[in-house]
């Protein structure tokens, strides 16, 4: 590890293999807290290359438990996290009107690092238990239209780092891969980012890949389509910028996506909106979300693909999806 850190202090890159065997080594080897500490702090101030990012990306997909859904026609909805505005739980509210909507998705989550709760802290606390089980899985996939890969249980390479990841409550380059190491690998990818440099990254690497993708950045800082801002946006056939207004909606205050101050409060949001009683401004971002993750899914008009997004979170097919998957998993 010494000889990583004293690489990294004299500005040196990694190339693709070696970012892929250093992090192998880094995960199979027990080293100092301080010194993996300092590993993740220089990648917070420096950030990733694209060699980088894609070796890293390589090691975790190696390492990780396999799992064989039968498809790959599945979409994941999942964002980076690290963007530090609280917001209640977007992706995987989205997640749920995709599934509501026939579209069957294996969404890739966690615990909240950087925030007061991620996906994997409000499922289980609605009471959700989270499987590595591929027969089950599939299952769920099957009569819910959704599998939860609770990554901790696919990943067990990051252990190792997951209790300094805590510790320093601050976004680290582990973030950056959560969207791309899916167990699952599928085929359609709706990525929210936390910064336009990363955005533009992750279009280059899945633009070489037999994927459809949708990778966005809001322009104020957020890793989701927050109606806050106009939003950065790259995809398998183009790239631009698009406004709430070419939607016909309005701009939010960031306010009105408060995730709440606790767990628990983050889960009653969540459920609320789940049960179709969310606010207009709760609603809309969920609806906006899921119609152009959608939208790439389906390769259909954008108000086609609002349509269904409506039809699902308030005719509550959303809320029976949730219903069917947590039947399943206990």
């Amino acid at each position: 590890m010494k000889k990583i850190l004293q690489s990294l202090l004299n500005y040196e890159t990694f190339d693709k293999n070696q970012a892929k065997q250093v992090l192998i080594d880094l995960t199979q080897n027990e080293y100092p807290t301080s010194q993996l500490a300092a590993f993740l702090t220089i990648f917070m101030m420096r950030g990733l290359t694209l060699e980088e990012l894609k070796g890293f990306r390589e090691a975790l997909l190696e390492l990780c438990l396999k799992v064989d859904l039968g498809t790959d026609n599945i979409i994941d909805v999942c964002g980076t996290g690290g963007d530090a505005k609280n917001t209640f739980n977007i992706s995987t509210l989205t997640a749920f009107v995709l599934a509501g909507a026939g579209i069957p998705v294996a969404k890739h989550g966690n615990y909240g690092v950087t925030s007061v709760s991620g996906s994997s802290t409000v499922l289980q606390n609605l009471g959700i238990h989270f499987t590595n089980q591929t027969d089950l899985l599939k299952k769920q996939l099957e009569k819910a239209n959704i599998c939860f890969m609770h990554a901790p249980l696919f990943h067990s390479a990051l252990k190792s780092v997951a209790p300094i990841r805590k510790e320093l409550q601050v976004k680290t380059f582990f973030n950056t891969l959560g969207p791309l190491i899916n167990p699952a690998q599928p085929r359609y990818q709706f990525n929210g980012v936390f910064n336009l440099e990363l955005a533009r990254m992750y279009h280059l690497l899945l633009q070489q890949e037999n994927k459809y993708y949708f990778v966005f950045f809001t322009l104020d800082g957020y890793d989701e389509i927050s109606l806050t801002s106009e939003f950065k946006f790259f995809s398998h056939q183009n790239e631009g910028i698009l406004y709430p207004n070419d939607f016909n909606l309005n701009f939010l205050e960031p306010h009105e996506l408060c995730g709440g101050q606790t767990a628990q409060q983050s889960t009653d949001i969540f459920l609320n909106i789940l049960q179709a009683k969310g606010n207009s401004s709760q609603n809309n971002v969920i609806i906006i979300n899921a119609s152009l993750a959608i939208q790439l899914y389906r390769n259909c008009d954008f108000y086609e693909a609002k349509k269904l997004a409506e039809d699902s979170l308030f005719n509550l097919k959303a809320l029976q999806s949730f219903q069917i998957l947590k039947s399943l998993s206990l």
